[in-house]
């Protein structure tokens, strides 16, 4: 299949891209950082927060790249007086509305707005005027939303719409005074949100946070493991957050199965790995009581009343039920110890339709 390859300069620098790729990207392919807030990777562009503006010879304006397409022979220059300018009054005029209590906010160390108003040294909003005062929202147990530290760029409505397919938020009201919300702006908890948390993966602020994780500790205390989902058979990717050897929550990595989505299962529902009455060792019943046993006393007494069961009763007697849990591997070394050793083709599956 031919592409069409697009030739441009960005910073001086010669790049070749297919048609249809945005600015934003081609300068991402050759090691050029540009700004955004509402640009994601995995969502539609929308150009929504400015803060990724360029200047492009020809163009009077200062367009958004991550909606501008390229074209033959454009020049672009991303890091002009005119364009840092234009940063940071779009970073000054984000903060003016913007709660400054960024030393006990949830998201210190993982903010990208923190992080552009460090770059470009803005500490406070130039602007002022009024501002919004709403009640932080913790009715549900997975999600907090502050919407005082919303920055309205519409990353999770498009998340909630493009990655669940819930199509659970929108914005609301107009203006000033315009919000994120369910409809008829009800709390998180009385919408028919699932509580997947794919919106809160993609906020760039601390108005969307993992009601687990807080308090557990900063962002680069957390040591992150990357693993796969126990609870089906997709097999997505998550990073395992840990402090001082404990699990604290799950955040989103880039997985090959799932890139960044996770159900409510899968982020949230982790906990049971330290919940007190988890067994951790097998338990052998004992004259009508169960005593712990080790593995090999455990595995050897299942191996011997397999055995006997089959022997006096047929090989027929015999069924396996595998799980969704399982790996592929796991999953077919119990139909081979069931048909192999066993002697049967009872075997059935949990996933299976």
């Amino acid at each position: 299949m031919c592409v069409d390859l697009i030739k441009l300069t960005i910073d001086g620098k010669d790049v070749e891209v297919p048609a249809g790729t945005s600015v934003l990207d081609a300068a991402e392919s050759i090691g050029i950082h540009i700004p955004r807030l509402c640009y994601d990777p995995c969502l539609s562009s929308v150009g929504a927060c400015r803060i990724c503006v360029v200047e492009i010879a020809g163009m009077r304006n200062l367009p958004a790249s991550c909606v501008t397409t390229v074209t033959p022979g454009m020049v672009v220059r991303s890091d002009t007086p005119a364009v840092m300018e234009a940063r940071k009054t779009i970073l000054e005029l984000l903060v003016a509305n913007h709660p400054m209590d960024c030393l006990t906010c949830e998201k210190m160390g993982d903010c990208r707005l923190a992080e552009y108003c460090y770059a470009y040294g803005v500490t406070k909003g130039s602007f002022k005027g009024e501002e919004h005062h709403y009640d932080l929202e913790e009715s549900n147990p997975f999600i907090v939303r502050d919407l005082n530290k919303c920055i309205v760029c519409g990353k999770c409505i498009r998340a909630c719409n493009e990655i669940t397919g819930k199509d659970i938020l929108d914005f609301a009201y107009r203006g000033f005074g315009t919000k994120v919300a369910p409809f008829g702006d009800t709390p998180y908890i009385e919408s028919d949100c699932v509580f997947c948390g794919n919106c809160v993966s993609v906020c760039p602020t601390g108005a969307l946070t993992e009601k687990q994780m807080r308090g557990k500790g900063r962002r680069w205390e957390l040591k992150r493991v990357r693993t796969t989902c126990p609870f089906c058979g997709v097999g997505c990717n998550f990073d395992l957050n840990i402090m001082n050897g404990k699990i604290v929550g799950v955040t989103s990595t880039n997985g090959p199965v799932n890139g960044r989505a996770l159900c409510v299962k899968g982020r949230f529902g982790w906990d049971y790995v330290h919940n007190p009455k988890r067994l951790t060792k097998p338990l052998i019943k004992k004259n009508g009581k169960f005593e712990e046993a080790t593995w090999g006393e455990a595995l050897g007494l299942i191996a011997t009343r397999f055995k006997e069961i089959r022997d006096k009763h047929g090989a027929d007697s015999f069924a396996a039920l595998s799980s969704a849990r399982c790996t592929n591997e796991e999953n077919y070394l119990v139909q081979k110890f069931t048909r192999v050793v066993m002697g049967t083709n009872n075997v059935d599956h949990c996933a299976r339709t």
